[in-house]
């Protein structure tokens, strides 16, 4: 396993970003159609194609999901997924009609110093299209993709990823664009939020400080009073490949947006727009309540390693007063 979201067979990733534009867009390919759903819990969500998602309605699988930044403007970028995709000849099949079905959310990146004076059209319908044509099993992690220009309270955000597998060998994976209003380190210092649940290292090794004092307890916010329900976000994709039904695949989701409490603080604000899709390629059964609990609570864990590692991953934008990158100020991992 690469501790990638594309340890789940069947799924791949791509890039595309653009350093004037300091934004871009992930995409996330299923090569068969997977079973989704949604969990929406910030106060400022931005999403595509939601509403198929929910349980009332018919359709159940979907064909790829598309991150972006843009804020709003980045919306299109589901549309270039998709038309990659219908270029392919895949999606829902009604007689002689293929309808790619692309869920997709953004997260507000439009003040981090890049220019976005993109003329009449946005550019994220293209950049969609080519993420999905460059989507492989290997991806970059922290200034990429719709990580590219993210931000945190602190430090440059990023996109991170991370996978597990449960003791009764199902896998699950995630993949998270941390462009949270809050911190994901404990106050200023090397400690990221989500160290319990580290494995060898992969995002510094420094683990938690040795005594937790008040002023690390203390609210970060991104902009501070300036701070607005539009410039944050943290977006999540877990996939597995147990065999879930989509309402199972709604639990999952709701379960391993529980990592977001785990690696960010706060979280969940009326200032974030935070969106957690769940995927499932259905390869291995599981049990539907012993097994669905254990694999959301491995799930959780899986996130709050990815957001921590897109922090940790991430390189800082080289503008004016842009935030400075973890590495830049606490180097790479500790060497045990």
């Amino acid at each position: 396993m690469k501790n990638l979201l594309t340890d789940i067979a069947g799924v791949r990733v791509g890039h595309a970003d653009d350093a004037a534009l300091a934004s871009g867009v992930t995409a996330v390919i299923f090569d068969a159609p997977a079973v989704a759903a949604i969990d929406v819990r910030g106060g400022g969500p931005g999403i595509r194609e939601g509403a198929v998602l929910d349980l009332a309605n018919t359709v159940d699988h979907i064909h790829g999901i598309a991150l972006g930044g843009g804020s709003a403007f980045g919306l299109e970028a589901g549309g270039g997924v998709q038309a990659w995709l219908a270029g392919q000849g895949r999606g829902f099949q009604i007689r002689e009609a293929v309808i790619p079905i692309v869920p997709g959310a953004i997260v507000f990146d439009l003040l981090n110093g890049g220019d976005k004076k993109w003329g009449r059209f946005a550019p994220y319908r293209e950049l969609g299209y080519t993420a999905a044509a460059a989507a492989s099993h290997d991806f970059a992690l922290g200034s990429a993709g719709a990580g590219f220009g993210a931000t945190t309270a602190n430090f440059k955000g990023g996109l991170g990823s991370a996978s597990a597998m449960t003791p009764g060998g199902v896998r699950v994976a995630a993949l998270v664009v941390v462009n949270a209003v809050g911190s994901v380190t404990v106050g200023d210092g090397p400690w990221f939020w989500a160290a319990p649940f580290e494995i060898d290292g992969e995002f510094g090794g420094r683990g938690l400080p040795p005594s937790f004092m008040p002023q690390m307890l203390a609210m970060r916010l991104k902009g501070a009073t300036a701070a607005t329900a539009a410039e944050n976000t943290t977006l999540a994709v877990v996939v597995t490949d147990a065999i879930l039904t989509k309402p199972q695949a709604r639990r999952l989701a709701m379960i391993a947006q529980t990592g977001f409490a785990r690696a960010i603080y706060p979280v969940h604000a009326p200032l974030d727009g935070d969106v957690l899709f769940a995927a499932a390629t259905c390869e291995k059964p599981i049990d539907p309540l012993v097994g669905l609990t254990e694999l959301g609570m491995v799930a959780a864990n899986t996130v709050a390693r990815a957001i921590a590692r897109g922090v940790y991953e991430a390189a800082a934008l080289p503008f004016p007063g842009a935030l400075p990158a973890w590495k830049d100020r606490f180097g790479q991992q500790v060497k045990r």
